[in-house]
């Protein structure tokens, strides 16, 4: 039998997922920035600044920020970890890792961008001190998979950061849910020429695992000590997690 996996409220077949995350993106990569700050007011610039905060990321270590996307996170981590430490940003979609390097070059910042599925990255064990995913588990068709994945690439005594949609607060989800299924898809109609692209945003948040269920399934990675903080009364999520 055929295995299945959620494309927001739909079941498509595993190996379709990807297909149709790459097009997705692919359709909205030239105003991806620009949707962020519209649809989240710019918080989600205080977000990535929150998480890349608690990462602890000090000078001269290894950082793999893994869909990376336009790479607003890496080069806050290259930042921080200087000319003696090394950032790596991937992403499976050619489209938004080109942006992303672009956005770097412009920076003065020359980094490794690799193209590659979070599920299967292209690293040996034991390699970085910090392992950042800013809202790309969501998108991935097998989270354990790329959760066991990205803990193989760390170091004893390195971090993982998991910035992602989460369950906000109750009284709130009526206001969300409006918020989500009805403006969010008008904007992406008005800006970015796709409304479908962002109906399927609002129905992957809802089907990913809340935060209870994403701590749960860190620490069946093998992660330890795995705590999260919710962000804008849960509508965000910073987990952590470390390998020991």
């Amino acid at each position: 039998m055929t295995k299945t996996t959620d494309f927001g409220y739909q079941k498509v077949p595993e190996g379709e997922k990807s297909q149709r995350v790459a097009g997705v993106f692919d359709s909205v990569a030239a105003r991806y920035d620009l949707m962020n700050d519209l649809m989240s007011g710019g918080l989600h610039r205080l977000w990535k600044r929150f998480a890349v905060e608690a990462s602890g990321v000090r000078p001269g270590e290894r950082v793999l920020d893994v869909a990376g996307g336009t790479g607003d996170v890496a080069l806050q981590f290259a930042r921080r970890v200087g000319a003696t430490g090394e950032v790596v940003l991937t992403d499976v979609n050619t489209e938004m890792l080109r942006r992303g390097r672009d956005r770097l070059l412009d920076a003065g910042c020359l980094l490794p961008a690799v193209q590659c599925d979070g599920e299967r990255l292209p690293f040996g064990a034991d390699r970085f001190d910090c392992v950042s995913v800013a809202f790309g588990l969501r998108n991935m068709t097998r989270k354990e998979a790329a959760l066991a994945e990205m803990r193989r690439v760390l170091k004893p005594g390195g971090r993982l950061l998991v910035l992602e949609f989460s369950r906000v607060w109750g009284p709130l989800r009526p206001l969300y849910d409006a918020y989500s299924f009805g403006l969010l898809p008008r904007l992406g109609r008005l800006v970015a020429n796709d409304a479908e692209a962002y109906r399927y945003l609002a129905e992957s948040i809802r089907v990913h695992p809340d935060q209870e269920a994403l701590k749960a399934m860190m620490e069946q990675a093998g992660l330890e000590r795995v705590e999260y903080f919710n962000l804008a009364a849960g509508v965000v999520a910073l987990h952590r997690g470390y390998k020991f």
